[in-house]
């Protein structure tokens, strides 16, 4: 399970707005005063993500939640989003070489074009199987715990 902290701003019942802030991931080396992404992170300011969730906990406004996404979903969305295009783009580009080989197209270049069509078939695909239902309510965040400390709520 990735895990992560946000704080509740908003509290309804069972359905809450809580803010995480978004860390880059070059802060934490020793480093970051010597490496341009270092200095980039640093020259701009941390973002914030804003979700409004449902619970059955007692969370009220002002706590710090842990929020949590299964891992393997995040694992199996990757292999799908980066993949399925590869292949596409792979298969189709073989099958046109297959084809320019023996003499089916009459030019390289729709060798060329035939692979852009597969590995856009490819993305159409991984598209297709990221926006079910089962997926979307995989990939949605879930409350797990509250932690037991306020942390103040600054608004802007």
């Amino acid at each position: 399970m990735i895990e992560e902290l946000a704080t509740v701003v908003n509290a309804n019942d069972d359905v809450f707005d809580v803010v995480s802030e978004v860390k880059s991931s070059c802060s934490g080396c020793q480093q970051v005063d010597n490496c341009g992404s270092g200095q980039i992170a640093k020259a701009f300011p941390t973002k914030k993500l804003s979700l409004t969730l449902k619970s059955d906990l007692p969370i009220n406004q002002g706590d710090t939640v842990v929020l949590g996404i299964p891992e393997g979903c995040i694992v199996e969305s990757a292999w799908q989003v980066y993949l399925y295009p590869l292949f596409g783009l792979i298969v189709f580009s073989a099958l046109g070489q297959y084809w320019v080989n023996n003499h089916m197209l009459s030019h390289e270049l729709y060798a060329v074009l035939f692979s852009g069509i597969g590995g856009y078939l490819g993305f159409l695909l991984a598209k297709k199987k990221q926006k079910t239902v089962q997926r979307v309510g995989k990939l949605t965040p879930k409350i797990l715990r509250v932690v037991h400390q306020k942390i103040p709520i600054v608004t802007l």
